[in-house]
């Protein structure tokens, strides 16, 4: 109202409160007093300011970067920052700690290249002990006639012999069949000769070899070629040819003898053995050995063979090593010309492997020379490999993607023809006479076959250049038991003794002496020694060497341990939370400023916004107190007459 006013209310206490202009004013106090509550204040925000928090947090980057150079346990950290008056310093230190941390991780991420490469440790240990001794397999290398396609493979002699009559004007001696006129004879001699007719031995050239029509000759400028052409329904024709004729006819010949052999289902079961005419002594350990201790099987190529401890309930074992304690066997080597125009060899085909094994003759075997005594020395083998990230190897074979068809253990050979005799079934819709048949399939043969041929050579062709898969589909299984063969020959019997040795071998076993040197054969079989070799696997780079390599690169480089990797996080993590914290803050403060919406009825309550603050404004006035010292609580007491209410206007 502009009106001054000033006015004293006295109460107990006597205060007395001055109110001039709007403001009031205290009477005055000493300046000890005065400051006294102001201090407390301040000490008392000090003291909230210092104490320690549950979560605190940094107020930028600068402060969490210097409070980590400051406090870390990584070597030259503090140097960022109390050289920071030195620019060259803190410029030379930020290089270099940088440059140690990029080295570092750059031998981190070697470590850890060499760790997911599995890299393994060959371990070699030696060990002695008793050995069981190894299965054995010996062939005639004299493949059998059988007497249930006597006829016809005679037949096929006689074919032959015109065949290589006409191309090299040979005319090969055969020892006379006896020939009926049987119409059976009769017939199948026919067939015979229509399904050799169809795939002929003929002379080729070479320059007229592609333009050649089916069973046509081709030329070559300087020498002649020999080979058969193998033609399917639609007359796109496979030409087999060889710079050799002992391998051109001799090819021919196993082709058409397959398929003689294929039209007997039950060939390969037919037992036509004669141990004694084969073996006239076996030895083994200073103990005579029987029938007992072998099995008989039949192969196309290489005739009767007869596997030594073969998988049977009590196997041999060496009592010492030396050529007295292994398997002495003396065979006999003479060629009987059973089908001479397959075996073109004397003598015997001996391999060593494990049992459980099927004796693949064609690689792991030998010959033995007729008139020597051959001994071979072993050393046994054996390998075991890391499976799972290690390698590919594989524990049983069960998880390899192809049927086991032979009756054994998985090896990579087994796999392997195992792989090309099922791709061939579903090829050429018939599987091949030397491997095992699958269920459901036949063997082929060109009387219900009649492109198998043209079929099988471009299958091998393919599958010598694995495009097949099969080498790539087989892995190395994980354990694998080797003998390591070395062999050491010698003249047997011997000039002066030779005489008595046939003389006994003629009375005991009926041997009919017509060449002697070329007659027998004596094979040894022994261990060496029993020392044997195990070639082992074991990871080279554990997680607990990964982590040691890891410690020396950043003790190397930084010269610190675990508890500095942590302190790294922490800043990591801090440095993530500051920026969120940032961030969600500028966002705020964009929100604040950015101006609100108006509503929909925006020009009513603008007028009346414009209006208010005229009306409401309040007026400024400033109050001044003078505090006086408070009485005790017993002067509160009237002392005298009440002097409440007093008011003095003016």
């Amino acid at each position: 109202m502009g009106m001054q006013s000033s006015g004293r209310v006295a109460g107990p206490t006597n205060p007395e409160f001055v109110l001039q202009s709007g403001s009031v004013k205290a009477g005055k106090m000493p300046e000890g007093e005065k400051m006294r509550p102001c201090k407390q204040e301040e000490e008392q925000q000090q003291k909230e300011q210092e104490r320690e928090g549950l979560i605190e947090f940094y107020s930028s980057y600068q402060e969490l970067f210097q409070f980590f150079c400051s406090n870390t346990t990584i070597h030259g950290a503090i140097r960022l920052v109390c050289s920071k008056k030195n620019k060259m310093k803190t410029a030379f230190w930020s290089v270099l700690f940088f440059l140690t941390f990029g080295l570092m991780y750059w031998q981190f991420g070697i470590l850890y290249r060499e760790y997911f490469s599995y890299p393994v440790n060959l371990n070699l240990n030696l060990n002695s002990d008793r050995l069981t001794f190894p299965a054995v397999t010996l062939c005639t290398l004299n493949p059998y006639r059988y007497s249930a396609i006597r006829k016809q493979l005679d037949k096929l002699d006689q074919i032959t012999q015109q065949t290589l009559l006409d191309l090299y004007d040979y005319n090969m001696s055969l020892p006379q069949r006896d020939w009926s006129s049987s119409s059976t004879q009769r017939r199948s001699s026919r067939s015979l000769l229509h399904h050799v007719q169809r795939h002929p031995l003929r002379r080729q050239k070479r320059d007229n070899l592609v333009n050649l029509p089916e069973n046509g000759p081709s030329v070559d400028k300087n020498d002649w070629k020999i080979g058969f052409v193998l033609c399917n329904e639609d007359n796109d024709c496979f030409h087999q040819a060889y710079s050799s004729g002992v391998d051109a006819v001799r090819e021919w010949y196993s082709f058409h003898y397959i398929n003689i052999l294929a039209q007997v289902p039950d060939a390969k079961d037919l037992d036509e053995s004669d141990f004694e005419n084969f073996i006239y002594a076996c030895r083994f350990n200073e103990a005579t050995c029987d029938k007992a201790n072998y099995t008989h099987f039949h192969h196309p190529l290489y005739g009767n063979c007869y596997t030594f401890n073969d998988n049977s309930s009590s196997l041999w074992t060496s009592s010492l090593p030396g050529i007295n304690n292994g398997l002495s066997l003396v065979v006999r080597t003479e060629q009987n010309d059973f089908i001479p125009l397959l075996s073109t060899v004397t003598g015997a085909r001996v391999m060593v492997h494990d049992q459980n094994e099927p004796a693949f003759m064609d690689d792991g075997g030998f010959n033995v020379r007729p008139g020597i005594e051959t001994s071979i020395s072993m050393r046994k083998e054996m390998t075991v490999r890391l499976g799972g990230s290690y390698s590919d190897c594989t524990e049983d074979g069960s998880d390899v993607p192809v049927q086991n068809l032979f009756s054994s253990r998985y090896t990579e050979q087994v796999c392997i023809r195992s792989c090309f005799q099922l791709n061939m079934v579903e090829r050429c819709g018939c599987a091949y006479y030397f491997y095992p048949l699958p269920d459901g399939a036949e063997y082929c043969d060109y009387t219900k076959h009649k492109a198998w041929g043209y079929c099988y050579y471009k299958l091998l062709a393919e599958f010598k250049a694995d495009v097949l898969g099969c080498f790539h589909k087989c892995r190395k299984p994980c354990k694998v038991t080797q003998y390591q063969l070395s062999a050491g020959y010698s003249r047997w019997p011997s000039a002066v003794s030779e005489d008595w040795v046939f003389y006994m071998l003629s009375q005991q076993n009926k041997y009919n002496i017509t060449s002697k040197r070329n007659g027998v054969a004596k094979v040894n079989i022994f261990f060496e020694e029993w020392n044997y070799k195990t070639n082992g696997e074991s990871p080279a780079f554990t997680v607990v060497t990964l982590l040691s390599q890891l410690g020396n690169q950043w003790s190397l480089w930084f010269g610190s341990s675990v508890l500095s990797v942590m302190e790294l996080a922490e800043l990591v993590l801090d440095f993530i939370a500051i920026t969120f914290i940032l961030g969600f803050r500028w966002f705020r403060s964009r929100q604040k400023l950015s101006p609100p919406r108006p509503p929909p009825n925006s020009q009513d309550n603008a007028a009346f916004q414009d209006e208010a603050p005229a009306v409401s404004a309040p007026h400024r006035f400033t109050v001044e107190a003078v505090v006086t010292t408070l009485p005790s609580y017993n002067s509160l007491e009237p002392r005298g007459p009440s002097r409440d209410g007093e008011v003095g206007h003016e």
